[in-house]
């Protein structure tokens, strides 16, 4: 048991945010069967999905301001703690093989760093000061944008890190699953997830969490479509970088460009493993090094650069 420290002992009573409220449809929780057990978890889970909906305006314009910033030089950060962090490292982890972007454009800061993924350190949580340091030592700046996540809208990391990054000048989004009049954050874009009381009172690796990831997997995926790593709805900046990916590669150059297996990988090596540069030069019979300056010219965007040839692929 974690040694209870007084000095920590709360300020305020957070017994009025709707991440804290008892769910009064699992007030008997520990009574039900496991089978009425599991049909109440199925029946509150699908709040997370209503609660995306429902912040739909704020993620289009948090996507919509990320990747403007993006597109000039400006990386995307998450911070959090806990599972609100956990999630943000998550969705940062897998922006490189998913889109083939570099590291350091998408970042995820957790409370306590690595060691907090895998052993729980909440208690780092609560100093405000260590988000901005978190930030100055990942070279956050002013260009950059910043997705504060924090489910009960009240994480002094968090908030510490959402005012630095509007006191430099730095796109500030938060990410909350309560209202905004229960716990206003320092923020340029608000959004606000409102799942509701979760079946075990307080617990929001549940629903909260549930809903948060679904919505930061919409929020980098639809920026890395509008920053031209997907034509139609595959992801062509994908890099063929072991069997499982070398084989969805050749599939899509089959599906898009209509070559066979062997021709495609044949294009793959050419191109180094990039799918997109493999197309390209699929459909427009260029040679590697001018496919490149071709979408080097028209900023990695494939339809672009297709268009400027008279070219196109097979969807």
């Amino acid at each position: 048991m974690a040694e209870f420290k007084r000095e920590l002992e709360p300020s305020i009573d957070r017994g009025h945010l709707l991440t804290e409220q008892a769910n009064p449809r699992s007030v008997d929780l520990d009574l039900l069967e496991t089978s009425a057990l599991v049909d109440l978890f199925i029946e509150e889970d699908l709040r997370p999905q209503q609660a995306v909906a429902g912040a739909s305006e704020s993620l289009t314009a948090a996507i919509e301001a990320i990747a403007e910033r993006l597109r000039h030089g400006g990386r995307l950060y998450y911070l959090g703690a806990g599972t609100s962090g956990r999630l943000g490292v998550l969705d940062a982890a897998e922006c490189p093989p998913t889109f083939c972007s570099a590291p350091e454009q998408v970042q995820g800061l957790l409370a306590g760093g690595a060691a907090a993924l895998l052993k729980s350190s909440e208690g780092l949580e609560d100093q405000e000061i260590a988000g901005r340091a978190d930030l100055d030592e990942h070279g956050f700046c002013g260009q950059d944008c910043l997705v504060g996540i924090a489910a009960g809208g009240t994480t002094p990391y968090v908030r510490g890190g959402l005012a630095y990054a509007k006191a430099i000048g730095a796109l500030a989004i938060a990410m909350a699953c309560v209202p905004t009049e229960q716990a206003p954050l320092p923020c340029d874009i608000d959004i606000r997830l409102l799942t509701g009381p979760e079946v075990l009172t307080g617990s929001t690796r549940l629903k909260a969490g549930t809903a948060t990831k679904m919505a930061l997997n919409i929020l980098s995926t639809a920026v890395m479509v509008r920053l031209g790593k997907v034509y139609g709805n595959r992801m062509v900046d994908v890099s063929a970088s072991n069997s499982k990916l070398i084989d969805r590669s050749i599939r899509i150059l089959r599906d898009l460009a209509g070559v066979n297996r062997e021709a495609g990988l044949e294009l793959l090596e050419q191109a180094n493993g990039s799918v997109k540069l493999a197309l390209l030069m699929a459909a427009t019979k260029l040679s590697v090094h001018n496919a490149q300056d071709l979408l080097d010219h028209h900023q990695q965007q494939l339809r672009l650069a297709l268009e400027a040839c008279g070219c196109s692929l097979l969807v």
